[in-house]
């Protein structure tokens, strides 16, 4: 059994940075399920972001793959370069919410894991998508909040814009919830895994990304609003007449709300606009 994070912390005489929302986790079983969750094969290479003090780390080391450990924080990458003198783990100085994951990696689509700081949650979500035909799958912690927010389905109010974006291009399940008090310090919430299946190809033919995403953000950026109304507020989706024809050609009743369409309604709109 390797050092808690409280041993490890008063080891190098560390405490962890609350603006940097350094929440670490040593719980055994929980380490555990998220390393057999990443799915990992002898040979498979793994980008860790945000390492922290290697927990994980060593669990996915174990399981025989090669470990990229991500960390921006320079107290901790020396934690990590003195704690984890293993063949398979390699350590690196960086942002996790600005590298190219399959760069690092030294191969085309890695997989992408890591207990995720809760401010950096969603740059490193859009980073994945971004990266998407180069990423396998990721499997994040994350608040539990935005893990339901990932997997909702159509018609709730946990459902939004990274759950169609993320939906339209892979498979996404929240797998489970991970109490406040594993942590140390313990978070003011609860947080959860989830698991994000990269497909081959779009759920439906998107025939421009980048406007399918400003389609989707438009679409959200007033709930309230009925769908049509929504999409006025991005003059570049198109005029008034457009858009109306646009949803008409989808067969989307220009009445609804964003919350009520599926990612592939998304996307038969993204195909119609001018």
């Amino acid at each position: 059994m390797s050092a808690t994070p409280g041993e490890l912390l008063r080891k190098y005489n560390l405490r962890p940075k609350k603006d940097w929302g350094q929440n670490f986790l040593g719980d055994e079983r929980t380490l555990d399920r998220i390393a057999e969750s990443c799915g990992l094969a002898e040979g498979m290479t793994v980008v860790e972001l945000g390492a922290g003090l290697g927990h994980l780390t060593r669990r996915l080391a174990a399981r025989g793959a090669n470990v990229v450990a991500v960390e921006r924080d320079r107290d901790l990458v020396k934690v990590l370069e003195r704690e984890l003198e293993l063949p398979n783990v390699k350590v690196v100085a960086a942002n996790a919410a600005d590298v190219d994951f399959a760069q690092l990696a030294g191969i085309d689509r890695p997989v992408v894991a890591g207990n995720l700081p809760y401010q950096l949650s969603s740059s490193i979500l859009f980073e994945v998508l971004d990266q998407r035909e180069k990423v396998l799958r990721a499997v994040f912690l994350l608040q539990k909040e935005v893990a339901e927010r990932l997997a909702a389905g159509p018609g709730g109010r946990d459902y939004g814009l990274l759950s169609v974006l993320l939906q339209a291009y892979a498979d996404v399940e929240l797998l489970f919830i991970v109490p406040s008090g594993v942590f140390l310090p313990p978070p003011h919430v609860d947080s959860a895994v989830v698991r994000i299946e990269l497909l081959d190809k779009p759920r439906a033919e998107i025939r421009d990304h980048a406007r399918f995403v400003r389609l989707v953000k438009a679409a959200f950026a007033q709930r309230r609003k009925v769908l049509l109304n929504s999409l006025k507020s991005d003059v570049s989706l198109g005029n008034p007449e457009q858009l109306a024809a646009a949803l008409e050609r989808a067969g989307i009743d220009p009445g609804v709300r964003a919350e009520t369409l599926s990612a592939e309604q998304f996307a038969a709109i993204e195909r119609e606009l001018p």
